[in-house]
């Protein structure tokens, strides 16, 4: 595995926009940080955002873990090249010709794939502690450490949403049209979802039920559900709700095991159709 990690890693490297892709990837993580430098002046009255609970424990696991969600393109961009370089530059040939097997090249690209996604899992793990312990007006062991299962949701949503890209990365060999390709998927679940809402059975509510459950199970979507947005956990968010509305809705935050297992399954797919395909390929 190390050999094999070894490999890859110095294919990245070596490449000059991957490295700086991997480099603004985790300085833009770190950014994450000047957040609580954000302060709003409404009238005579300053708002800190830092003020405001984003940093206190345990809701800083949801917050940062969400946020930083947002970034995974820039890895997920590395990915698909490092895929479509195998093509490109005949490396993916040349590795098979010096002993590398199928099984163990897509092992070798699975384990980047869970490298990333645990260095980032770890990075905003060490920033959310940093940031909890000098923000944080909880500091107990017990309050610190709750809620955790938003890393691990985390984990588990960069790994499938990797692979994912992996899987297009080989099916279409080229960059560019797998990054097109994965916008045009998303349009594609947007459009399903409309039409399973809206259309079948001429929408009545047991269908908008039976949309919503299944739309759950779009590759994509799962993904989505993993870790909710966290902006509306927070109290002024609740007060705006209560004031405009006269009542908060009772919304779900929780890291679900259906969920979880849903992006497991899309990550073995995923992984496996592509050394189907590879092992299909004529190279």
């Amino acid at each position: 595995m190390k050999r094999l990690l070894s490999i890859e890693f110095q294919k990245i490297w070596k490449n000059k926009a991957s490295k700086f892709l991997l480099l603004t990837y985790f300085i833009l993580l770190s950014f994450i940080a000047l957040i609580a430098s954000i302060k709003f002046n409404i009238g005579t009255f300053e708002i800190s955002i830092a003020d405001q609970g984003i940093f206190n424990f345990p809701y800083i696991w949801h917050f940062n873990t969400y946020i930083a969600a947002w970034f995974k393109f820039f890895l997920a961009i590395i990915i698909v090249s490092m895929m479509a370089n195998e093509y490109t530059y005949g490396t993916l040939k040349q590795n098979l010709i010096d002993g590398l097997s199928k099984k163990e090249f897509i092992l070798s690209k699975f384990l980047v794939v869970g490298s990333f996604a645990l260095a980032s899992t770890v990075f905003v793990f060490i920033m959310s502690l940093i940031l909890g312990y000098s923000f944080s007006s909880y500091n107990e062991f017990s309050i610190v450490f709750s809620d955790l299962e938003y890393l691990v949701a985390f984990f588990i949503k960069l790994a499938a949403f990797f692979s994912f890209c992996l899987f297009l990365g080989i099916l279409v060999k080229r960059s560019a049209f797998a990054l097109g390709f994965l916008f045009i998927w998303f349009v594609f679940e947007k459009i399903s979802y409309g039409i399973l809402k809206f259309e079948i059975l001429n929408g009545n509510n047991k269908t908008i039920d039976f949309a919503d459950k299944l739309y759950k199970f779009f590759p994509l979507e799962s993904l989505s559900n993993l870790i909710k947005e966290p902006f509306t956990r927070l109290s002024f968010a609740k007060t705006i709700e209560t004031t405009i509305g006269g009542q908060q809705t009772i919304r779900d935050y929780s890291v679900h095991f259906s969920e979880i297992s849903i992006a497991l399954v899309w990550t073995f797919i995923f992984i496996l159709t592509s050394y189907y395909i590879l092992k299909k390929r004529d190279l």
